[in-house]
């Protein structure tokens, strides 16, 4: 099955060959909402107020 294309597949390349600056505004929007800028103090920050947790979370003893 390694020459499979599902119908989707096929459909959205199809519509980007036709609408080529499509792919700008797609990189558009992936920059809006994943490619962020980190800050490394608050990673930190996140790091060090983790609470650990337990293998079974509702032992009453842990």
């Amino acid at each position: 099955m390694a020459g499979y294309e599902s119908e989707h597949t096929q459909f959205m390349r199809e519509w980007m060959a036709a609408h080529p600056k499509e792919a700008e505004e797609q990189q558009k929007g992936r920059a809006l909402w994943w490619d962020r800028p980190q800050s490394p103090e608050l990673t930190k920050g996140f790091a060090e107020a983790r609470v650990p947790t337990y293998k079974y979370y509702y032992n009453p003893s842990r």
